[in-house]
């Protein structure tokens, strides 16, 4: 028994520090973010035990990979990817209303907040128990149930409208068999239209109690309508399990808490964005399973089988990494409609988002074509080019050309397919250009390398000073048609990177042509290694008042700088 009865309430500690106060024979050791408090107590035998006592939890002080992960099951088109969109809040998953077909074939990962909690959530495809073997419902359900094996909790969703459907109780068997350890949550989704004075919704609630999985609760996810209920019921199955797993960490992580409160951030270890994308069945997906190790998105042999642009994050050589698989790209047509049409939008907005661009192309068709690439593939580089994106070309399906084609043999596309892409476009010089076999794994560890290093240049900025020692010995060599006509360069700068971004501040009224501006863009790319990278060049001019005085001139210079970094308009135009 102990001889002193412990009542503690904790506030935040904006600091983190330990506290370390007595009170007798009993002591507070220690506080943390995480919301625990540990007290050391002394008993009548004089023994030391430690007991620890939770508050309210606060997830957003928890790091993403520590957070539970819940994962939305159910049968096609009962609302799973509008209930995803709903708990990220963002319209990420594609959701079309689409009886005869399943739109969603992979597996979505997000960050759910619903209300003050934070968890991971997964978007999965709709189960069918009488699939075929080796059909695209089979496959997806496998990598479903290996999905679900690594999940914590599961929201078991069903059509409130259609009631109990026969393919909801073979799902629930199907999630028996798969994850005994988990109890899922029912959610009724499309439940607006039930809440009246009929009973109605009351008379389906007794229906799926029938799946054996408790008492089920009635949502929306189109409205909104219900999350209120939903959080209740999530609230105490993912505190408790937050609690679990601090608690079995022990001592010693509590030694690192002040270090990874407060981060330092290493710029060369930012975040990289890649997205892969190019034709349809050109072994994207392929590509990022390679990347992964693991089979995480559908593959196969049909075209298109892509249709939401799947992302996913890993490490790579203590960088994190966020790859995004794109649907087939295509141009969009009068015939293509629905989930088609939402997925060429949906990779056209990944390319705009990401850093780097991965390009893929078929090996096996560039030797039956005769050419690189195609107009479709060309549209792809040249908008990357257009958006400022780092461009790097993977030539997959290699193994395939082992053995065939005399004509044009393995080194002779490694050779030829480099060129022909520098000539299709000219704006980029350098394109890096790599030579895979995404099925068999080889090359991978190239391609990272490749587009990490892209990357870096892509982030790279360069000195003033060492700018304008550059531009003198490349002004010098440079041919004028007319000599009395040169414009005159006071000096070159770099006011941005992401891509790198470049003024040229010029005396006089004489400007840069087009041919000057290509001739600089060129000595930069070879000069500083910044192959594969677009560069934009923009000039300004400089009169006679601002040159003289170097008040003036410093202070013209950085609201040029801050009107250049700020006008992206004016950077996809030039």
């Amino acid at each position: 028994m102990s001889r002193l009865l412990l009542l503690c309430r904790i506030r935040r500690v904006s600091s983190f520090r330990k506290l370390n106060f007595a009170r007798g024979p009993s002591s507070f050791s220690s506080l943390d973010v995480r919301g625990f408090c540990t007290l050391t107590a002394t008993d009548d035998s004089g023994d030391v035990t430690n007991k620890r006592y939770e508050k309210p939890l606060d997830f957003t002080q928890i790091q993403i990979t520590r957070l539970p992960t819940v994962i939305i099951i159910g049968r096609p088109n009962v609302g799973k990817s509008a209930l995803f969109n709903r708990l990220i809040r963002r319209r990420e998953a594609l959701v079309y209303n689409t009886p005869d077909d399943h739109v969603t074939r992979d597996i979505r990962e997000g960050v759910a907040k619903l209300s003050d909690l934070r968890f991971r959530v997964l978007d999965s495809a709709g189960l069918e128990a009488e699939a075929s073997s080796g059909s695209i419902l089979h496959r997806t359900a496998s990598i479903t149930a290996n999905v679900l094996a690594n999940s914590h909790f599961a929201v078991f969703l069903t059509d409130a409208r259609a009631g109990l459907h026969p393919l909801d109780l073979e799902v629930g068997k199907w999630l028996r068999k798969h994850a005994p350890q988990i109890k899922p949550i029912v959610a009724m989704n499309k439940s607006e239209s039930l809440f009246d004075a009929s009973g109605s919704l009351a008379a389906v609630a007794n229906e799926m109690c029938r799946l054996g999985f408790g008492d089920p609760i009635a949502i929306s996810a189109e409205t909104g309508l219900g999350m209120h209920d939903l959080y209740l019921s999530l609230k105490p199955v993912l505190e408790d399990y937050i609690l679990r797993v601090l608690n079995d960490e022990g001592a010693q992580d509590n030694s690192n808490i002040e270090d990874s409160t407060i981060p330092e951030v290493d710029k060369s270890k930012l975040p990289l964005q890649l997205a892969i994308v190019g034709r349809p069945n050109v072994g994207k997906s392929t590509l990022l399973n390679a990347l992964l190790q693991e089979d995480r998105v559908l593959v196969g042999p049909e075209a298109g089988l892509t249709r939401d642009s799947i992302r996913t994050q890993f490490e790579f050589q203590g960088r994190t990494v966020y790859l995004v698989d794109t649907a087939g790209w295509l141009h969009r047509t009068k015939q293509e409609k629905g989930a088609a049409s939402l997925s060429i939008m949906q990779s056209r907005k990944s390319l705009l988002r990401a850093h780097i661009i991965a390009l893929v192309l078929d090996a096996e068709e560039i030797v039956n074509a005769r050419r690189s690439m195609k107009h479709a593939e060309v549209v792809i580089a040249r908008r990357a080019v257009e958006e400022g994106r780092g461009l790097v070309v993977i030539v997959n399906k290699m193994d395939l050309l082992r053995g065939k084609h005399k004509s044009l043999s393995y080194e002779k596309v490694m050779e030829v397919v480099p060129q022909e892409i520098q000539t299709i476009i000219p704006q980029v010089t350098g394109i890096p250009v790599v030579f895979i076999s995404a099925l068999e794994g080889r090359g991978r560890t190239t391609v990272m390398h490749q587009v990490i290093d892209t990357y870096e240049k892509w982030c790279s900025r360069l000195p003033t000073a060492r700018l304008n020692r550059w531009l003198q010995k490349v002004m010098s060599r440079h041919s004028w048609k007319d000599q009395a006509a040169q414009p005159k360069i006071k000096y070159f700068t770099q006011v941005k990177a992401r891509p790198p971004t470049f003024v040229a501040f010029v005396r006089g009224k004489t400007q840069l042509s087009d041919t000057d501006i290509r001739f600089l863009t060129k000595s930069l790319k070879e000069d500083f290694d910044l192959g594969g990278t677009p560069i934009r060049i923009m000039q300004r001019c400089v009169t006679k008042k601002d040159a003289s005085g170097s008040g003036k001139s410093s202070s013209s210079v950085g609201r040029v700088a801050e009107r250049t970094m700020s006008d992206k308009r004016r950077f996809s135009e030039e």
